[in-house]
């Protein structure tokens, strides 16, 4: 009946320890743990060959269509610690006006907006929220550009822990009523999400909350990846030849990157792996200028402007670990200036019908420019990742209007 449900199997786990992701140094697992001693992330580690005995892609076809299908690959240990809205698979979605328009084949969405509180933030605070009250916490707190703050505000209210959410003052006013309306308490911070981050930092001994910032606890990752193990099967075991994905915190890229290795070690998919590509703005590319320059590590981005809020991370925690994916893959980063993200935008919603985020957006303008420069094929299947409903962020004004008391100019019409 909890399956039926809630789509949660009742099944063992495999974790077996925390690693740290710089120096392979281990953890204990089942432990309340924030960074490394290196001041890296932990990553979660499972025994996979136990996991290869009770996962198959027979055992999962049976299992109800939900990020928690994947169980064996997560780390919750008690399914009464699972905390769930509802986080049911999301579509992968073609383009075929798109495609005839280009001479493309095999341009996918991955709709994230689909997800509860509308963005994909929900995968990973569902997971960070089940752990944290697996773990005993009370009281969490993180820094948002927006969606992450919301998702943390419903899963914790639905946990009943206390939460407490600092974004930049130029957060997306329906965030922010959304953040507080879910019984967070909110602040906005004159700065970017970084320094909303060095709040949350500062207040863990004053305060006793958990840090919850992106990468700065295990869990958000482990959430993140059912992205790219729900990808792999939708896609019938078979990856996508490249990948372009909104790069912030880089939570889901680096997820999705471990995911497919975990798959392959349980037998799932085999060696081939898609290009990563880490889409960014051009008024906030931290991760473009490092990746172009050959470095491992990303300097901060000064004066961080775009309309795409939640790639505004001006620096990065998991920097290396994003590179990394990307070069290993074989892929590359990319910056796109606010005009083609939202010309990517209008252009999506006309012919497509998908209402793209800002930041899903950036991925399809960015598909275009690589499709232009070579990089990306027109023969490659190619999956965007939008990352949250377009329905939270502002759209054009139309000001068109009828007086029902007079004629209707239907020329006029037919010409509007």
């Amino acid at each position: 009946m909890y399956e039926t449900m809630h789509g949660v199997p009742e099944t063992r786990t495999f974790v077996t320890h925390l690693e740290c992701s710089y120096t392979g140094e281990r953890y204990e697992a089942d432990r309340l743990h924030n960074l490394s001693q290196a001041g890296k992330p932990l990553l979660v580690r499972y025994d996979l060959n136990a996991v290869a005995k009770s996962l198959s892609k027979d055992v999962l076809a049976r299992r109800a269509p939900t990020m928690w299908k994947w169980r064996e690959l997560l780390p919750v240990r008690h399914t009464e610690n699972v905390v769930t809205l509802g986080e049911w698979e999301t579509p992968l979605l073609g383009c075929p006006r798109i495609e005839k328009a280009t001479g493309a084949s095999g341009l996918l969405v991955k709709d994230e907006g689909r997800l509860p509180t509308g963005s994909f933030k929900a995968r990973g605070l569902v997971m960070a929220v089940c752990m944290a009250k697996e773990l005993g916490v009370k009281r969490m707190a993180m820094p948002t550009n927006g969606n992450a703050g919301a998702a943390l505000a419903a899963y914790a209210g639905r946990a009943g822990i206390e939460t407490y959410v600092f974004c930049p003052e130029d957060t997306p006013e329906v965030n922010v009523r959304e953040i507080a309306l879910q019984g967070a308490k909110v602040w906005r911070l004159n700065g970017y999400i970084d320094d909303c981050g060095k709040i949350v930092g500062q207040g863990v001994a004053e305060m006793g909350w958990f840090d919850t910032s992106t990468l700065k606890e295990p869990y958000r990752i482990e959430g993140k990846k059912t992205m790219g193990l729900e990808l792999a099967e939708q896609l019938g075991w078979d990856l996508p030849d490249v990948i372009f994905y909104p790069t912030g915190g880089g939570t889901g890229l680096i997820g999705m990157w471990k995911a497919f290795d975990e798959m392959e070690a349980i037998g799932l998919i085999g060696a081939k792996r898609p290009r990563m590509v880490a889409v960014q703005a051009t008024g906030c590319a931290p991760m473009v200028r490092a990746y172009e320059a050959g470095e491992e590590h990303a300097t901060r981005w000064e004066n961080a402007q775009t309309v795409a809020m939640g790639i505004r991370v001006p620096q990065a925690v998991g920097d290396f670990l994003i590179l990394r994916a990307v070069r290993n893959s074989g892929g590359f980063a990319i910056a796109v200036d606010d005009d083609a993200i939202q010309a990517a935008q209008v252009e999506m919603a006309k012919e497509e019908g998908l209402l793209l985020c800002p930041e899903g957006a950036a991925t399809y303008a960015a598909w275009k420019a690589a499709l232009a420069d070579g990089r990306v094929r027109k023969d490659e299947r190619a999956v965007l990742f939008n990352c949250a409903t377009g329905l939270k962020y502002p759209m054009p004004p139309v000001d068109r209007a009828l007086d029902r008391t007079k004629p209707i100019d239907w020329a006029a019409m037919k010409g509007a």
